[in-house]
């Protein structure tokens, strides 16, 4: 039975109480398994989320040519001893975003790539013309013709260059970056993004024996090396999965013990709630999140680049501000188009109006049940943690999106006391998680 096709169905207005774990970072997972294409040998990557996007990525692999060997749920073994460039399906890498990674893969491996344009979320414009810049910077020609992009070595091989980001983009930054690993010589990216799965992705390949340094800050300098072996390698904790829960806490009134994170990652979260009055207590790596008496206070909150408040975080944390007392605002600075999950927010009674790039939020006393639909990966979880503050049943379609970035959500939730099913309506069945 395909989880995907269903409906989550949710009972809300309870507090949801007790230990609930974050998951591999779906961001630093997807990158680090396309990497693997540059050790042409064993990598053995734990802490790896059970998700779709994690699995079509595995699925590419396979495609063409690498051994994937599932050792158990997160920990995978993946042999690219043996690969063949430029054949990966369209069916498979248009299906998401992370995808475009296989091209700088290709490109440090070959030194020639041919893939598909990739898909995932629609948040609008998503140019990869910073990748492109980058790869050109390395020796390349690269044509964007069509559904594909190809590029080649002009001399066979890469050499390394300055590339200068025009704007910052995660994909761009490790996109360059895998494509300079084996590059003759020292590549040097500046004003590049400083996200944790940035960090992730440059310490894998360093544990590979890669030459990489200053991964987190605004340059980045990659000496290449001619070779790359293989490691077993842990994924870091999943922030925007351990922020979404931080909102659940406060939106439902609860009091969750988040475990399993890295609390720094989470400061520009922690700082936005412990303004609207919610308590968080840090201990080593967890963090616990209550709601405190009285309602929660209206604040501004603008989205930006990490250390920012992510983009990611944009949808729950409007959920959020729609239960605060009084006229909030929420600026999204990243993508265009993140607010069509708005008019679902409004089925359940929220008051926003959208100004350009600015959500004008006025708080509610409660959201109320309705039905409603999952327009993009943490659209779709917002809803999910609308569904369990609001009074009465929400049903939420397209839940496909969600299962793209949370690992067994619905068992995390029903574990803490969330009343949550995915019901089949063929069948007229439902499955509970464990």
């Amino acid at each position: 039975m395909d989880i995907n096709t269903g409906k989550i169905i949710i009972s809300g207005g309870k507090p949801l109480e007790g230990e609930i774990p974050v998951s591999g970072m779906k961001n630093a997972a997807v990158a680090i398994v396309f990497s693997t294409i540059l050790t042409e040998d064993k990598c053995i990557i734990e802490n790896l989320p059970d998700i779709s996007d994690v699995n079509v990525s595995l699925q590419i692999l396979e495609s063409i040519g690498v051994k994937v060997n599932k050792l158990d749920k997160n920990t995978v073994e993946i042999d690219s001893s043996f690969v063949a460039p430029g054949i990966a399906p369209f069916d498979l890498v248009s299906k998401m975003r992370a995808s475009y990674y296989l091209i700088g893969a290709e490109l440090g491996r070959f030194g020639r790539a041919f893939v598909g344009l990739p898909g995932g979320c629609d948040f609008g414009a998503r140019p990869i013309d910073q990748h492109i810049k980058g790869f050109e910077a390395l020796g390349c020609d690269v044509k964007a013709e069509g559904d594909y992009v190809e590029a080649t070595a002009k001399d066979g091989s890469l050499h390394g260059a300055s590339v200068y980001m025009d704007m910052v983009t995660v994909g761009g930054t490790i996109n360059v970056m895998l494509a300079a690993v084996k590059a003759e010589g020292v590549t040097v990216i500046e004003n590049a993004a400083h996200e944790p799965h940035i960090v992730d992705t440059a310490n894998f390949l360093n544990a590979c024996g890669a030459d990489i340094s200053g991964a987190g800050t605004d340059v980045i300098k990659i000496r290449g090396v001619k070779k790359l072996h293989g490691v077993t390698y842990t994924i870091i904790p999943d922030m925007i999965e351990a922020g979404t829960f931080m909102i659940l806490a406060a939106a439902t009134g609860g009091n969750l013990r988040i475990t399993n994170l890295i609390p720094k990652h989470l400061d520009s979260v922690t700082a936005k709630l412990c303004e609207m009055g919610v308590e968080i207590e840090e201990e080593g790596d967890s963090l616990t999140v209550r709601r405190k008496e009285g309602p929660l206070k209206k604040i501004n909150v603008k989205t930006l680049p990490y250390p920012g408040f992510p983009t990611d975080m944009n949808p729950q944390m409007c959920v959020l501000l729609c239960l605060a007392e009084g006229l909030s605002r929420l600026t999204e600075s990243v993508w265009e188009s993140r607010f069509r999950y708005v008019e679902e927010l409004k089925r359940m009674g929220a008051k926003i109006n959208i100004n350009g790039r600015c959500a004008e939020v006025e708080g509610v006393p409660y959201l109320k049940g309705a039905s409603v639909r999952a327009v993009d990966l943490r659209a779709g979880c917002a809803m999910v943690i609308a569904g369990l503050a609001a009074e009465g049943i929400t049903e939420i379609d397209e839940i496909y999106h969600i299962f793209r970035g949370y690992e067994n959500l619905i068992g995390k939730l029903q574990g803490v006391g969330a009343d949550i099913k995915v019901v089949y309506p063929k069948s007229l069945q439902y499955i509970d998680y464990e």
